[in-house]
């Protein structure tokens, strides 16, 4: 507290349970142990923790129609954070007398992020259960959720190890009735290429704009072109502080955005000096709002800038972001798309910040690439010039700052 320090030392666990924990403690000065004890609080659950648990009586009863055969063991909605269970879902086994199955569900009306993670925690779910040896052999996952919720899920099934078995079940929220579904006629995400000439007509249309900004910082200033719009963005190290449009030029940070107009140019000096200042590598404020903003958009930036910093093999003349766009909107992960100099197409993934999901969101848009690169769109629509395609898969590169890798990033890749 305030007034004091009590410090002992634990020697051993004398007693573990749900919600008590008993230690044997040292106190220094005193021949003769002592004990400590911490108990959980008796406070109201969550709303979320109950409608899991409702789920997890009829997660049971779901099991019991669709593999009648089989029983359901283990069920619990509890977190186990040693070991990267979320407590968001429910989760088991399945035994007969010749297989055990490891399986997780999510509850109606969850959030899509809860649905989004749901094959990263049953991946992580399936390792868990195969590393207890009193399991038996555990022969795959069955993955529950319901009707319509399933997309990403059944989507990225494609990337899975033939040795890894995923059987994917979608279920009626109000008769609570499972069938089993096919990732070929689920798992479908929109995708497309923007002709690159289409991209070279923005830039050139926005040169003498850009010309005139990087001057002031041309290092660390870099055009960005949003799929599908017709404007383009001009970002420092990352931060988008200008958009440049036929029709006019707006600067400003976040929704702070105003006209361009020649009675403004001081303020707009103004913005290009104050990140200058605190956004940069060396700037004495690290805890300066420009300093800490978009900071996968920094790391994007000094990669794009320098691809063979990551991989030497890489060609430094051609590094794409957002190509080619998907239509599941921002996945949290920054996405590079360059070639290696003989060739082989790279999918750079970034990420700033430790990240559970990074490695399955990174699935999602290599297999976009390998899907367009499968169709030879990339030389149809003006990629990679000069430069003839590896037809082997991209390779995958997933890239974050020193130990900012989760944990349970390696059970996934296993998979």
């Amino acid at each position: 507290s305030e007034q004091r320090n009590q410090v002992r030392r634990v020697t051993r666990i004398v007693s573990e349970e749900p919600e008590r924990l008993a230690l044997e403690v040292a106190r220094l000065g005193r021949p003769r142990p002592a004990r400590l004890e911490f108990l959980a609080t008796r406070k109201k659950p969550a709303a979320g923790r109950i409608t899991r648990e409702q789920f997890r009586v009829r997660f049971q009863d779901m099991l019991a129609q669709q593999f009648p055969d089989e029983t359901a063991a283990s069920l619990t909605a509890a977190a186990d954070l040693e070991h990267s269970l979320s407590g968001s879902y429910v989760r088991g086994l399945l035994r007969n007398a010749s297989s055990t199955w490891a399986v997780l569900g999510a509850a109606p009306a969850e959030s899509p992020a809860i649905y989004d993670g749901l094959l990263t925690f049953g991946l992580i779910w399936l390792d868990r259960a195969r590393q207890s040896a009193h399991h038996g052999r555990v022969a795959g996952l069955r993955l529950f959720f319901p009707e319509g919720t399933g997309r990403a899920t059944a989507h990225r099934l494609a990337a899975l190890s033939s040795t890894t078995a995923v059987e994917l079940y979608e279920y009626n929220p109000q008769g609570g009735r499972s069938r089993t579904i096919d990732p070929l006629d689920a798992g479908n995400v929109e995708s497309w290429l923007t002709q690159r000439r289409e991209t070279e007509a923005i830039l050139n249309a926005a040169a003498p704009f850009l010309d005139r900004v990087r001057r002031h910082a041309p290092d660390a200033i870099q055009p960005h072109i949003v799929p599908g719009a017709g404007h383009l963005e001009v970002r420092y190290r990352g931060l988008a502080f200008a958009r440049w449009q036929p029709d006019a030029i707006f600067f400003g940070i976040g929704d702070r955005q105003q006209v361009l107009s020649p009675g403004r140019e001081a303020a707009f000096e103004k913005l290009l000096k104050e990140l200058e200042t605190y956004r940069s590598p060396l700037a004495s404020g690290a805890t300066h709002a420009l300093y800490r903003a978009q900071p996968e958009r920094w790391l994007e930036s000094m990669v794009a800038a320098d691809p063979c910093r990551v991989d030497a093999r890489l060609d430094p003349r051609f590094v794409y972001a957002q190509v080619p766009a998907l239509s599941i909107g921002d996945r949290g992960v920054m996405d590079l798309v360059g070639v290696t100099r003989d060739g082989r197409l790279t999918v750079l993934e970034l990420k700033a910040q430790e990240d559970i999901h990074m490695t399955l969101q990174s699935v999602d848009y290599w297999l976009r690439v390998r899907w367009h690169h499968a169709r030879e769109d990339f030389s149809r629509y003006g990629y990679f010039p000069g430069i003839t395609l590896d037809p082997r898969p991209p390779r995958l590169l997933l890239i974050a700052p020193s130990l900012r890798f989760h944990p349970a990033t390696d059970v996934i890749l296993r998979h």
